[in-house]
């Protein structure tokens, strides 16, 4: 019984109920994948990427939850995490960050010399990421740039280099990245200013709306860059539309910055994911050709 008391411990310390974060990391790197690709990419590097991105994503959260051991505690959404209410210890929990990193790292050192060299950045980026609310109000420009390290990574595997044109998909992604956990640090605003935690949710304070309006805004005119660089089709235009949509409903959900409905709003970028990731591999699938850079 204690054994199973552990191990479920264990599955919440990782988030393993709560799939939205491993998603929202391997939508733009399955487009990296198809995009490096010119069509399907290798099966082999598909499975690659599926698991490392559930691992580092299980891994990140240790860490964050690590780091605000003693935070968390007063905050409502996180006071129940194991590290708080004492069910894994902090030794437990340095532990098994350390297996599933090292297990992430043996399926890198199944790509290529590049891949790998590439994966220390992955390392330091997540790593560094829980820390940086402590000393600047924009940790999430520090997540969206481990959120995006995946993309080079996948192109590396895939093809071997890294085309211009791939830091366009970066760049969206980051900035998606921002968009999204400002919506999250919106729902924690209130206790976050309490325990001293920052956040771009409170940099931008009553500009929150419209910062994450132009952020939208830039993450389309990237993601159409990358259309154009890959000569992508209308399939993948017809998805900037869609996300697009997706984006003001967004703006619709946190119009009022009820926190329930922040968070909702956050859960929903999962689908803006979805429909990139279908509007690329349509495109590329139909076209018929291999893809630029």
């Amino acid at each position: 019984m204690a054994q199973t008391s552990k191990a479920n411990a264990l599955l919440q310390l990782i988030r393993f109920d709560k799939p939205i974060g491993t998603l929202l990391l391997l939508w733009p790197t399955f487009v990296a994948l198809f995009l490096a690709a010119g069509g399907v990419p290798d099966a082999r590097l598909l499975l690659i990427f599926f698991l490392g991105t559930f691992l580092t994503r299980s891994a990140g959260c240790i860490i964050n939850d690590y780091a605000d051991r003693e935070f968390d505690g007063y905050v409502d959404r996180t006071r129940g995490r194991p590290l708080v209410v004492g069910s894994v210890t902090e030794r437990e929990a340095l532990a098994f960050f350390l297996v599933l990193m090292l297990s992430a790292f043996a399926l890198v050192l199944m790509t290529n010399p590049l891949t790998i060299g590439l994966s220390i950045g992955a390392v330091a980026l997540a790593s560094t990421y829980p820390f940086m609310k402590r000393y600047t109000h924009l940790p999430q420009v520090v997540l969206g740039a481990a959120f995006s390290w995946g993309i080079p990574m996948a192109f590396a595997a895939q093809s071997g280099e890294l085309p211009t044109a791939l830091w366009l998909l970066y760049a969206a992604n980051l900035l998606w990245t921002v968009v999204y956990d400002t919506q999250y640090a919106m729902v924690d605003r209130v206790d976050d200013l309490v325990v001293g935690i920052k956040s771009t949710a409170i940099l931008f304070g009553d500009h929150d709306r419209l910062v994450i309006g132009l952020l939208q805004v830039a993450v389309l005119v990237c993601l159409y860059g990358v259309g154009e660089a890959f000569a992508l089709g209308a399939p993948y235009g017809l998805s900037l539309i869609g996300i697009a949509a997706l984006f003001a409903y967004h703006q619709y959900l946190i119009k009022e910055r009820v926190p329930t409905d922040c968070f909702r709003a956050f859960l929903h970028n999962n689908w803006v994911g979805v429909v990139l990731f279908a509007g690329t591999a349509l495109s590329l699938l139909t076209r018929g050709g291999s893809a630029g850079g």
